[in-house]
């Protein structure tokens, strides 16, 4: 099977089994997912769930956010990982948003990674999911699963070279649900020790039980 059929067979299935696809973080509104998703960094989405209605509910917005103190925000998500430096990145986004741009997150990616504690792929899944552009967010599920089932070649070997290669593959209006497919691909099958190929829908042509493959 060559890495076209690998894309029509994998996201044929994505399309009949998860037509309905989305971001497992709890938010509403795209400065609440911005927030949510510069949390989620080396922690799960329920960790992060966990925090986020109290912190929400005391900073609902940009502005709330803006006035507090990082000590104050600290107490919130301290049950995250890097609770520290996350802290400091929250509350000064806020004072951009509010000082730059209104309040509002903007949609544009260059504009995003200006603001602190945001990368390439935050910016990627708020432009997705808050605003509905195709961009591809590689987090280390999408990479690992990319490159497990061979959608990528074996020189990929970054987030941004992977990134590309799904672009160049993947119909412009699959992209956004083509993320969570394989994120969740990722987090509940491919798992990064001990994936449970015994449920994978793709077991039979994965990479790994192909000895002629040509990646």
């Amino acid at each position: 099977m060559n890495r076209k059929e690998r894309y029509q067979h994998i996201l044929d299935y994505f399309r009949e089994s998860m037509p309905v696809v989305g971001t497992e973080l709890q938010y509403h509104s795209p400065f609440q997912l911005l927030v949510a998703t510069i949390l989620s960094a080396q922690c799960t989405d329920r960790r992060v769930n966990e925090v986020t209605p109290a912190l929400f509910k005391r900073f609902p917005d940009a502005f709330a956010m803006s006035d507090a103190d990082d000590r104050e925000v600290y107490e919130y998500i301290r049950s995250v990982s890097y609770p520290n430096s996350k802290s400091r990145h929250l509350v000064d986004m806020a004072k951009m948003l509010v000082k730059d741009f209104e309040g509002e997150v903007p949609s544009d990616p260059s504009l995003l990674v200006k603001l602190p504690g945001v990368g390439r792929k935050t910016a990627n899944v708020v432009q997705a999911v808050a605003f509905g552009k195709a961009t591809m967010a590689v987090d280390t599920h999408v990479y690992r699963v990319s490159r497990r089932l061979g959608l990528v070649g074996r020189n990929d070997n970054t987030p941004l070279k992977v990134e590309r290669q799904l672009m160049r593959n993947i119909k412009e209006e699959d992209i956004p649900n083509a993320h969570h497919w394989l994120l969740l691909h990722g987090r509940y099958v491919c798992t990064s020790r001990a994936p449970h190929c015994e449920q994978c829908p793709f077991c039979s042509f994965c990479p790994k039980n192909m000895t002629d493959d040509k990646l």
